[in-house]
């Protein structure tokens, strides 16, 4: 590696390691369930509305 590059890997490791301040988790009042089911319902709204939209069939 080159000495040019040597502080930014070091940085970088020190930044994706749990000892550099890393949480490792989201935000707790985040409830993964709750975001994917919203993300599910938002697509398949989407879903819903395109096959509205195309009626070329």
């Amino acid at each position: 590696m080159t000495p040019l590059l040597q502080p930014a890997a070091e940085a970088l490791t020190l930044l994706a390691s749990e000892e550099g301040g890393g949480h490792g988790h989201g935000h707790d009042s985040l409830n993964p369930y709750a975001i994917g089911g919203g993300a599910l319902l938002a697509l398949l709204v989407l879903l819903w509305i395109t096959t509205r939209l195309n009626r070329d069939r």
